[in-house]
């Protein structure tokens, strides 16, 4: 089965504009074989009913000329229709059938016509072709149209029946829609040349704003440029945007793990400096290990902070929809266990439509911290809202999470302070003063808001996440 598919696969062009060049030519040639066979077929049914009306017309006009004695001897007219019945063989003939006889054209003398029957009054055929025999032993075929009629005299009221037959050669027919068929496969044939020419033309004008894309990309990998432009058309916005969204995170990616592991050194530098004065001025053991011991501690908990950092930081640019109640359930179920002794009750109102656009981490972090925070100040009630925030044309929706609490709140004055790293909102109560500091890492990655006020429906404080409508 592969080896089958194998010479499908390179068989299939691998530039996106011979494949629409290539449909599109498909297309149009498909579309002009059918127009010109439907214009060939129109023409042969028009063509046919033509001959047909152009014979019957010369019926009429022979009925219109014919006249009859007393005795019933047919009185031809005397000027023929057209001047080919008066031309032996010519190839259009006149024929009137009587129940006594019969009468035909000058041009009849020589060829063998068939003879018809005599119709009813008005009853008409159409046949055809009908063989006759020339005046030279050849055979050839007519379309022949007959019509019945009946002459009445007003004296007398006789009536004679007699039937006209108006045969013409079959070979005009098919010589008409021969040239026909010539000129329109040709007119048909430069016509497909010519758009087949312009459509190719209009093909790689409208693939321009690709190509142009793509040169600006390999400028980018090669460093020549910082990141695309953005005058590009409507339909490549998304392309370009979710492009220059994956460089800049990136780059941001590179910058953080930069900036961790400096932060990280300089933090680690002074606890090291405060060991090593210790060890070399020569403390006591019970003194030394006290101080090891609170360096130790403040080593663990920087190094802790830096990677929770670095961890909530790099967030995957398309990330699959992350559903937000189980991870809330997960958290808030350790959370009821640390503070079991409070009693206190989570709420939640979580739009099933809402999801998180990111790292499941990311999402555990914001969850995580918002909650505790909320846990570690509320008095009995804790509550916490999803839903869908802001929306945008061709964009996944944002996120909007608020989390609630009971407590005492925050003073507006105190927000930024508290918002701070390393800072706590009561010093008495145990905790690092990372949290919220980790939150708003993690939100301004997202390119999101972190608003804290007073809780409306509950009367402590109210964090709330916003997130953009993404990628």
């Amino acid at each position: 089965m592969a080896a089958e598919r194998e010479p499908l696969l390179k068989w299939q062009p691998r530039s996106l504009q011979s494949r629409q060049l290539w449909a599109a030519s498909l297309g149009l040639v498909a579309f002009l074989a059918l127009a010109g066979y439907a214009l060939d077929r129109a023409f042969v049914d028009v063509a046919f009913q033509g001959l047909r009306d152009r014979l019957k017309a010369y019926a009429f006009t022979y009925a219109g000329g014919i006249e009859f004695a007393r005795d019933g001897s047919l009185i031809p007219p005397e000027v023929a229709p057209d001047g080919r019945f008066e031309r032996p063989g010519s190839g259009l003939y006149a024929e009137v059938e009587l129940p006594g006889g019969r009468w035909w054209s000058g041009s009849a003398q020589g060829p063998q016509l068939p003879q018809g029957e005599v119709l009813a009054g008005r009853e008409e055929v159409f046949d055809g072709p009908v063989p006759i025999t020339k005046s030279d032993g050849t055979r050839a075929d007519v379309y022949r149209y007959g019509i019945g009629l009946i002459w009445a005299t007003g004296g007398s009221q006789a009536e004679f029946p007699y039937t006209i037959y108006i045969m013409e050669d079959a070979g005009t027919l098919p010589r008409q829609v021969r040239v026909f068929r010539q000129a329109l496969w040709g007119y048909l044939g430069i016509a497909a040349v010519v758009l087949l020419l312009l459509q190719a033309l209009v093909l790689r004008w409208s693939l321009l704003p690709l190509r142009r894309v793509i040169a600006e990309l390999k400028r980018v990998q090669r460093g020549q440029l910082a990141r695309m432009s953005g005058q590009h058309p409507r339909e490549l916005e998304p392309l370009t945007e979710s492009i220059n969204a994956l460089v800049e995170s990136e780059r941001e990616n590179l910058d953080r793990q930069r900036n961790t592991l400096a932060d990280l050194a300089h933090s680690l530098k002074t606890p090291l400096a405060v060991l090593r004065t210790r060890l070399d001025s020569g403390a006591g053991g019970d003194e030394l290990r006290g101080d090891l011991d609170t360096q130790l501690r403040r080593m663990n908990d920087l190094v802790g902070y830096q990677l929770a950092r670095a961890a909530s930081g790099g967030h995957k640019l398309f990330a699959a929809p992350v559903a937000i109640e189980p991870h809330a359930e997960e958290i808030v179920r350790g959370l009821e266990k640390i503070y079991a002794s409070k009693g206190v009750i989570c709420e939640f109102e979580i739009d099933p439509d809402a999801r998180f656009h990111g790292e499941p981490g990311d999402l555990q972090e914001l969850l995580g911290n918002l909650l505790e925070n909320a846990f570690k100040w509320a008095r009995s009630r804790v509550l916490l809202t999803a839903r869908t925030g802001d929306t945008a044309p061709n964009r996944r929706p944002g996120l909007l999470l608020a989390v609630e609490d009971d407590g005492p709140g925050i003073a507006p004055e105190r927000i930024a302070h508290v918002l701070q790293r390393g800072v706590r909102g009561d010093e008495r109560v145990q905790g690092h003063g990372i949290g919220l500091a980790i939150v708003q890492d993690v939100v301004r990655s997202y390119r999101g808001e972190l608003e804290v006020a007073a809780s409306a429906e509950l009367g402590g404080a109210r964090f709330a996440v916003r997130l953009p409508p993404g990628l």
